[in-house]
This record gives C-alpha cells, structure tokens and sequence, in this order.
C-alpha cells in the first residue's frame, strides 16, 4: 500500500455536510430501515407458515426479501450512527466487507429478479409443465446459481475495487464504500479495474435484463393469444408486482453502474439512496397490496393468531374460575 504496510482508514463523506440537515434524515432513514425490516423480514416468515404460499413463485420472493434485508443492513446502520455521531470513520477492513456483501447481495437480486421472470414464463406460458419444470430441486438450483454468481462477481468487484495503491486523503465521496468513489481515491492506473467492474457489471445487468425481456416478451405473446379477456386479465395481474420490481431495480442500477467512472457525480448519491434503502422498503407492499394470495394468508394468519389468543384467554380464565371455586370451597 504504497509502502506503508498499516492499513489506512476511510472517511465516508456521508449524504450531507449540513449539520441541521443530520437529525431529520437520521430520522427518516430509521423510519424507512425499519419498514423494511418488519415488511421483508414478515413477509418470508408469512411464506415460511401459510401453507398457501408454499409455491416457487413465493420461494423466490422470500430469497429476495432475503437479500434486500441483507444489503439494507449492510449499508443503513452504518449510515445513520453516521449521520447521529458524525463519526464517519471506516476501517479498511470494515469498507471492503462492506462492499464486498453489498456486491454479493445486489447480484443476487439481479439474478433472482430473472429467476422470477423465468417462473412466470413457465407459469403462463407452459403451465402443463410447470410442475414437474420449476419443481422444488430446480428452485433450489437456480436460488443456488443466483448466489454462487453473485459470490464469483462480488470477489472480482472486491479485488478490482481495492487491488491499486491509496495514497492521499482517504476520503470517501458517499454513504458507503462503493466501487466509483474508493477507485478515486487509488493512486495508480485504474484503467482496467474500471474496465473489469464495468464488463461485469454489464455482463449481469444486462444478461439478467435481457432474460427478463425475453420471458415477457414470450408472457406478452402467449396472453395476447388468450381468448378470455377474464384470462388475460389475470395473467396480467400476476406479473405486475414483478415488473414494478424491476423497473425500480434496474432503473437505479443502470444509471449507477452502467456508466464509465468519470461520468460519477453528486447524482449517484440520489441513485444509491434510492435501490439500497427506499426501494428494499418499497418491494414487500409492492408484493403484498396487489396480491390477492399474500392479502389471503396474511388474514388467515391474523386470524389464526386472534383464534389462538381467545383460546389462551378462555382457557385462563377457566382455570382462574376453577381456583376460586375450589377457594371458595376450601372456606
């Protein structure tokens, strides 16, 4: 590291050097991080106990509340004890696990999103097969796949992020270690690692998209041949909540990643904030306020979970009734 062997710090420069501007982000930062917790982290434990939703469909969707809660994590907490303390070290170590998992879990969700897709081409477009096509060891597989890609993709990203020689300030021009402002601060040629973290980020950005637009394009073709408007109505509908993901998704990434480094502005800050923290929020009510099945089970579950506490508190008060007539007799 440029001949010293100590391993330097970084100083994230965080979303604003306002200090007024501190206190109300932080709360709605908090706000936001919350939501997603209790919205993704409720929705896998409502596809893990309703039986209705044990379907490939609702596994994918739990991997991928599964990774939006992971990358949340990984950037929010550190950005707002930044933004409560205004302690905006990071170590060197702390900066590469952190990206290194952001890039983990942000591919990941690119190919679960085109996994997704993939399930909805099958379900619509060859339903006869579907069962024995997307049976359970195939979703296994393809969640397997999505995760030992993003696992190869984050360790090249890591590698050519951190790889070059720091010199200088340390300071990081954004709320977390990402790949454009830490490859600023590297004092030798960053040409190729530029180069490699672009191709990579081409290839699964655009590879993930590109299987997405075939399998609608094939959905698109095979609803408009249905001849009951009903039909098409609800093959529609089945296939909303996913295309407003990837809307959302892609049109942030796209912007940040599929760019050349020297294009990376102020603006990339906007774009961050909204695919690692709002859009994570965003993903369980947009799965859950358009589904009929997941509104479903969510109400059986409530009334599971209301039927089971009256049954508590008759049997409570039984037992109390049977203690103070036994009290009553014992007079």
């Amino acid at each position: 590291m440029g001949g010293n062997h100590t391993q330097p710090k970084f100083i994230l420069l965080g979303i604003t050097d306002t200090p007024w501007a501190r206190a109300p982000l932080f709360g709605l930062f908090l706000l936001i991080y919350i939501i997603t917790l209790v919205g993704n982290v409720g929705l896998m434990v409502l596809v893990w106990v309703a039986p209705s939703l044990h379907t490939p469909m609702y596994f994918f969707l739990a991997h991928f509340s599964l990774a939006d809660v992971c990358y949340s994590t990984i950037i929010s907490p550190k950005m707002l004890t930044d933004l409560l303390f205004g302690n905006k070290t990071i170590s060197w170590a702390g900066c590469v696990t952190q990206f290194h998992l952001f890039a983990l879990f942000a591919t990941a969700e690119c190919h679960l999103l085109a996994t997704m897709a993939y399930d909805r081409h099958v379900a619509i477009c060859h339903p006869l097969l579907y069962v024995t096509v997307v049976s359970p060891w195939a979703c296994w597989q393809l969640v397997a796949w999505s995760y030992l890609v993003a696992s190869l993709s984050a360790l090249i990203y890591t590698s050519c992020t951190f790889g070059g020689s720091f010199c200088g300030p340390r300071q990081v021009d954004h709320f977390f270690c990402d790949a454009s402002p830490v490859l600023r601060l590297v004092c030798s040629d960053t040409r190729a690692s530029e180069a490699a973290i672009f191709a990579l980020a081409t290839a699964n950005g655009l590879g993930t998209s590109l299987v997405i637009l075939l399998c609608y394009g094939r959905i698109l073709r095979t609803i408009l041949g249905m001849r009951l408007a009903p039909s098409r109505a609800r093959a529609f509908h089945t296939c909303t909540s996913h295309l407003v993901s990837v809307s959302v998704f892609y049109g942030a990434l796209f912007f940040m990643y599929l760019q050349p480094a020297s294009r990376h502005g102020s603006r990339d800050k906007v774009a961050s904030v909204f695919y690692t923290v709002v859009s994570p929020m965003l993903n369980p009510f947009i799965y859950s306020l358009r589904n009929k099945e997941v509104k479903a089970a969510l109400g059986k579950c409530r009334r599971r979970m209301l039927n089971h506490c009256r049954h508590q508190r008759d049997a409570t008060h039984g037992i109390r009734e049977s203690w103070n007539a036994l009290g009553w007799k014992g007079h």
